[in-house]
């Protein structure tokens, strides 16, 4: 579904110059669930805003369904926003107008195509679980309803790949986990590929696999070690006491470039001394890479 090899973006102001991709590489299967975490400034949102269409990468290779994102014309990039791609913002103003019930919210974008617009909205509102408060204005609905609402907008023209860009960003934890349940749901029902940038760390527990961006690039990778569903399903037999919140779900990996250069995450460096550097001693070590601070000087 996407193909991102050596991604740049460079964003100008005056005369200075921000990267805010320096050479991302990033592949997402058909279908896939993902999220992809990483500190504010690290480039994860500007990623998204790319694979949605609403901005373009300075170089490098970006391909999502089949569509060179690069060389696409302004009326085929509208066309796809329109039809290949659906957003969810963390700020419900963008997704939704005020003064519409929940059913006119979501029949809006449907009408844009011609289509039969009532069934479709209809058919969405209770797949979020809505069916009972569809005529409701947005005032009487809940944050978590209205973010269910915006979800289904999102899904309105049957896109292949839905965007969710801080989702529960504004929700408490118990209806985070309901939206992110409701998300798990659409991909295993509808087999759309659903990709979330999130701070929330509830995603780990419930997304196969996590993608973490620090400066402007891949630096690791958290792939879930059994299926969310098998979890569920011991936990639904007894097998698992507790919420399991201290037992690790994942395991991560470093992302090598094709030039084999990792980052290490600050933590370890700081761990084993290495501070005011920029260099460390490497080793091979009876078949193991083994990185040390610089010997100091005698």
């Amino acid at each position: 579904m996407i193909h991102c090899e050596g991604l740049v973006k460079i964003y100008k102001a005056a005369d200075l110059e921000v990267f805010a991709l320096q050479g991302l590489d990033l592949h997402v299967e058909d279908g896939e669930l993902m999220a992809i975490i990483g500190n504010s400034g690290s480039g994860k949102s500007t990623l998204l805003n790319m694979l949605g269409g609403l901005d373009r990468p300075t170089a490098g290779t970006l391909t999502v369904d089949g569509r060179n994102m690069l060389k696409m014309s302004e009326k085929d990039l509208v066309r796809y926003k329109r039809e290949s791609v659906g957003f969810v913002w963390q700020n419900n103003a963008r997704n939704l107008i005020p003064y519409l019930t929940a059913m006119q919210n979501v029949e809006l974008p449907i009408l844009l195509k011609g289509r039969r617009r009532r069934e479709r909205a209809i058919q969405l509102l209770e797949a979020v679980g809505l069916k009972e408060r569809m005529h409701n204005r947005l005032h009487q609905l809940s944050g978590g309803e209205q973010q269910r609402v915006a979800i289904a907008i999102a899904l309105a023209n049957h896109p292949k790949l839905l965007l969710a860009d801080e989702p529960t960003g504004s929700l408490d934890s118990r209806m985070s986990d309901q939206i992110l349940d409701l998300f798990r749901e659409l991909n295993r029902n509808m087999g759309i590929t659903v990709v979330i940038v999130t701070h929330d760390p509830l995603l780990a527990k419930k997304v196969d696999r996590v993608v973490a961006i620090r400066d402007g690039k891949i630096s690791s990778e958290m792939l879930r070690k059994r299926s969310y569903s098998e979890e569920l399903a011991e936990l639904e037999q007894g097998g698992v006491t507790g919420d399991g919140a201290d037992e690790e779900t994942h395991v991560e990996y470093a992302i090598l470039d094709k030039a084999g250069r990792l980052q290490v995450p600050a933590d370890y460096l700081k761990a084993i001394g290495i501070k005011n550097t920029n260099k460390v001693k490497v080793e091979l070590v009876e078949g193991t890479i083994v990185l040390t601070p610089p010997e100091e000087a005698s």
